[in-house]
């Protein structure tokens, strides 16, 4: 007969468990509701959060060719085809032949698309959730919260 172990509520393993399990709730509910706003947010800016990505990726100053914009953002170059159209057709982005190669052309963001970007990044760095947090509990959050996202493991050269 095989033995099971029981964790109750009330031993560390148990308490650590639903405390995990809460916390990572509690992360989803807040990411979504940062999505929700930040949606909201690209939504009146007449953009799909799609083609407000493909904007916020492309570097004012720098022209890029679709491919890299499509490695960017980690998708298939039909799909960054069809957000570049329309990034054109709404005047932020032009499409120029790359003077280093002239098979190929590279996207420039135009004057427009420099001032809606800076409103994309806006949207995109909201923080209105945090509004009720205290300086050293911000600094804390983001402290923890690159901890989870790097896996635990800090970048090189950081000091803890």
């Amino acid at each position: 007969m095989a033995h099971r172990t029981i964790r109750r509520a009330d031993s560390p393993e148990g308490n650590r468990s639903e405390l995990a399990g809460d916390a990572i709730r509690r992360i989803m509910q807040v990411a979504s509701t940062i999505q929700q706003d930040q949606e909201a947010d690209i939504t009146r800016l007449g953009l799909t959060p799609a083609v407000a990505r493909a904007l916020y990726e492309l570097d004012p100053d720098r022209p890029l060719p679709a491919r890299e914009l499509a490695e960017q953002l980690r998708c298939d170059r039909s799909n960054v085809t069809a957000l570049v159209d329309r990034l054109e057709t709404a005047g932020l982005v032009e499409r120029r032949i790359d003077p280093a190669d002239r098979r190929q052309k590279s996207l420039v963001v135009t004057t427009a698309g420099r001032r809606v970007r800076v409103r994309v990044h806006q949207a995109m760095s909201d923080s209105r959730l945090l509004a009720g947090l205290s300086d050293q509990e911000i600094s804390d959050l983001r402290v923890l919260v690159t901890k989870m996202s790097d896996c635990g493991c800090p970048e090189v050269g950081e000091a803890e």
